[in-house]
């Protein structure tokens, strides 16, 4: 089987879901093909998340344009020291020549809060921090932007998507120091169990995506295990993290009834009461 070629559908849920974390954009087929595949295996609601301000502006779009459809709008953790000092280690020289400083950071922040203010966005992300791709050169920026998407998703009503790499307790941090948004959703979830109960005190959302399938990923399902029913989200972060068995292969949203019936073995509860209980958290952390 080629490790490109697209898994098949799965059985269909026997009740709808909703992929809280999905990009589209990046994804082989139209949007209208993707969603179709979705809602043929009861999928029938995505939140399509943009990393940067053309993806952002693309994901507005999309889902005014799609019922099924509600956008997530910011700079990745990753985006954001490109912006301001670019990285000679991870891009091109014109791009490093084109970092703007902190004038071209705020100027994509400004748009980032323009976007927010529309109906159809209905969360602020996604934001955070990464320090597994950016080197400590990049952190300032990061939390820079972190704070700023924070200020953005409150000043809006809008959920607040966290991307966090490798950076658990400045996440937290941040997130504390701060002032969490009402609605706060840990995207990719990848901390451990007591990290869980952390994120459960506060009332933060945890999605769990296709690794949590992977056979090293014992800490995410022990995790998994200990989150209240009422904060857990499921997503693809398509096309990345395919669940297994179909790790490397490319990811959609109509993959999200593999890593449901896998969270349902480790929650212990059928697979139906956990559909049903993650639609409704997603529908509550991103208010439609």
């Amino acid at each position: 089987m080629s490790r490109t070629e697209a898994p098949p559908l799965p059985e269909p849920l026997a009740v709808p879901v909703a992929d809280s974390h999905t990009h589209l954009d990046m994804q082989d087929g139209t949007v209208e093909e993707g969603l179709a595949r979705a809602a043929a295996v009861n999928v029938t609601t995505v939140v399509q998340v943009g990393c940067d301000v053309k993806g952002s502006r693309w994901a507005a779009e999309t889902a005014a344009a799609h019922p099924a459809v509600h956008a997530a709008v910011a700079l990745h953790p990753n985006e954001a020291p490109r912006i301001v000092l670019g990285d000679p280690d991870g891009w091109s020289r014109q791009e490093a020549r084109e970092a703007g400083g902190k004038a071209a950071l705020d100027e994509a922040l400004a748009e980032i809060d323009a976007l927010a203010a529309l109906d159809h966005v209905r969360g602020v992300g996604e934001t955070g921090l990464d320090y597994f791709r950016t080197g400590p050169e990049g952190v300032a920026a990061q939390e820079e932007s972190f704070r700023a998407h924070i200020e953005i998703a409150k000043r809006h009503g809008k959920a607040l998507v966290i991307h966090d790499r490798e950076a658990h307790a400045d996440v937290l941090r941040i997130l504390a120091d701060a002032g969490a948004p009402e609605r706060t959703v840990f995207h990719c979830y990848s901390g451990d169990a007591e990290m869980a109960r952390e994120c459960a005190a506060a009332g933060y959302f945890m999605s769990f995506a296709g690794n949590v399938t992977f056979k090293n990923a014992q800490p995410l399902r022990d995790a998994l295990a200990v989150a209240p029913l009422g904060l857990v989200l499921v997503e693809t972060d398509a096309p990345f993290l395919t669940p297994a068995p179909y790790r490397g292969r490319p990811n959609a949203p109509y993959l999200i009834p593999v890593t449901l019936r896998a969270m349902a073995q480790v929650r212990g509860i059928g697979e139906e009461e956990l559909a049903a209980a993650v639609y409704d958290n997603t529908a509550r952390a991103f208010d439609f």
